[in-house]
């Protein structure tokens, strides 16, 4: 009797989700626009964004996170104000013009408020981001945002955060 090779097993497709969006921004691309580095670098890809209005990033949280050795070690989770430093990042990257080299990173973090921690950041999460102005005063270079962050379709974090604009 022949026998017949047994069929290759059904994939279920999960192995293609997950945070493997076309970035409009990869991580070389955001180092050109915020002057932030390693270990304080915390937007690794862009995956929308219109200037002066809104972007939509993402960190990609792991174990090797230099904070987790003392955020808790023996229960890792992003410390909260690493969260609203992130969505800060994402909020300066909506300001910023990526062919303005001149104005490369000149925004400051100017305030936080209505913050609200729903559930913890943990190893291997996705902190999903939106930052997204509200009112932008351009003679004094005061921006507000609406910033959240989401772990898949549940809110981990949003905020009202305060950006001021730098002069060249």
């Amino acid at each position: 009797a022949a026998e017949v090779a047994a069929a290759p097993p059904a994939t279920s497709g999960t192995e293609k989700t997950g945070p493997n969006f076309k970035p409009l921004r990869e991580i070389n691309q955001i180092m050109q626009t915020l002057p932030h580095r390693y270990p304080f670098l915390l937007v690794d890809r862009v995956v929308e964004w219109e200037k002066e209005k809104y972007a939509v990033g993402y960190k990609c949280v792991t174990i090797n996170d230099n904070f987790f050795t003392g955020h808790f070690p023996d229960r890792p989770i992003m410390p909260g104000v690493l969260q609203i430093e992130a969505m800060a990042q994402l909020g300066g990257i909506v300001m910023l013009d990526p062919e303005d080299t001149a104005a490369k990173g000149l925004f400051f973090f100017g305030g936080i408020e209505s913050c609200r921690f729903r559930r913890p950041v943990v190893p291997g999460d996705v902190l999903m981001m939106r930052a997204e102005v509200t009112k932008y005063n351009k003679r004094f270079g005061i921006v507000k945002m609406s910033a959240k962050g989401y772990v898949g379709e549940e809110l981990a974090v949003d905020a009202e955060l305060t950006l001021a604009m730098g002069k060249q």
